[in-house]
């Protein structure tokens, strides 16, 4: 069975084609500047990666290169040899649990999501629109970033604001990053042997989210009601005391939307360097002795060890295992030294040398890096959220 990934941006569309139950990549790809000038996009087949620059007017644009792609390569003969198409969409609300079939009810109820997720929510629409016009007769299914977090209760969920405003506005923890954090519980579930683990998730990439998942389901993680709260990440500044924001106004004249953006583009580790957001960048100025570089990475991994110290306690100290995911979490050897060192007096221990031979652009791309003794094991495991999407996809069609 072929099916096609789709993740939507305003102005991207990224894909994959999976040939399920092998698991096989067949081809995957992603278009840039949709509706802006300067547009393109790149194919990957086998490893050998092509860029086309082409206009791109709309998705519905991109649909027919993707096509064309699609059938010039071999890929199918025609779409209608695409069984099921998976699409990403940011924000399900509580309204949806689970991926779901996408009929019209279903995507009529997900426009009420659209000011929770303005940016993402209305682009992932319009493009389930064009994939619906060009493949009429193909199921296609919503997998959201928010469902694997419904399973948090009300304790962990709420904010200490008046409660109408969770009753009338929908205001509360929703959670994001969860098509990550599903793919790696259900991978630790089956290198574990069991269904019910405790695990602390680390997802810490440009954007980043740790969860806290007890008996195989999330019960705390620490995005919020947007992307933009928990940990410090490339540009997004997590966690701030609020008051920041009227007082920050009142000096400059800022507008609250030039703040909102400043605090999810301008901060970070990017405010806090004033030149870096990627992390690779920050290790190599920190070689030349760069303090503020310093300051960012050491405040980074601060916040991660303070969230992983309190989900330790949520799960009583019963975690089954510690791991990291996503590029930084794959990738950053001496990040994940640092971090794992703060957490010894948990009884963390960590094998230094196994960890330095852990990286995805090495030969080694997975495994445990804690010593035999350690109370927690500590894994890296690389994310897949395409394969979690496509897998989705085929358990509701199949």
């Amino acid at each position: 069975m072929k099916i096609l990934t789709v993740n939507a941006g305003s102005s991207s569309l990224k894909f994959n084609c999976i040939e399920l139950p092998s698991e096989k990549e067949l081809i995957s790809g992603y278009f840039e500047k949709i509706g802006m000038s300067g547009s393109f996009y790149n194919i990957k087949i086998n490893g050998s990666k092509t860029k086309r620059e082409v206009d791109l007017v709309n998705h519905s644009e991109a649909v027919n290169y993707l096509r064309e792609e699609l059938i010039n390569n071999k890929i199918v003969s025609s779409l209608d040899e695409i069984d099921g198409v998976g699409h990403r969409l940011v924000h399900g609300g509580d309204r949806f649990k689970d991926s779901v079939l996408l009929t019209d009810e279903v995507l009529k109820e997900c426009e009420k999501f659209n000011d929770l997720a303005p940016l993402h929510n209305p682009a992932m629409l319009a493009c389930i629109d064009a994939f619906r016009s060009a493949m009429p007769n193909t199921p296609m299914v919503g997998v959201f970033d928010t469902s694997f977090h419904q399973t948090i209760k009300e304790l962990n969920y709420l904010y200490s604001v008046p409660y109408d405003w969770y009753k009338d506005f929908g205001i509360r923890k929703y959670g994001f990053h969860g098509t990550s954090h599903k793919y790696i519980t259900k991978t630790m579930q089956n290198i574990l042997g069991k269904d019910n683990i405790n695990i602390i998730n680390c997802h810490i990439g440009s954007g980043s989210s740790i969860c806290c998942i007890k008996n195989g389901e999330s019960i705390d993680t620490t995005m919020g009601f947007s992307p933009n709260a928990g940990l410090m990440m490339g540009t997004r500044s997590g966690d701030i005391d609020y008051s920041v924001i009227p007082f920050y106004m009142n000096k400059t004249g800022k507008s609250i939307t030039e703040v909102d953006n400043i605090l999810n583009k301008q901060s970070g580790l990017l405010g806090i360097t004033g030149k870096y957001s990627d992390h690779r960048d920050i290790e190599n100025a920190m070689l030349e002795g760069d303090l503020r570089c310093t300051l960012a990475n050491d405040m980074y991994i601060d916040r991660i060890v303070g969230y992983i110290a309190k989900y330790f306690v949520e799960l009583n100290g019963e975690v089954d295992a510690l791991v990291f995911t996503a590029g930084l979490g794959e990738n950053a050897r001496e990040f994940r030294e640092s971090i794992l060192e703060k957490l010894a007096c948990l009884g963390i221990i960590i094998d230094k040398e196994e960890n330095m031979k852990i990286a995805s652009y090495m030969d080694k791309h997975e495994g445990v890096i804690s010593k035999t003794e350690s109370k927690v094991p500590v894994y890296v495991i690389p994310t897949n959220e395409e394969l979690m999407i496509a897998l989705d996809t085929f358990n509701i069609i199949g």
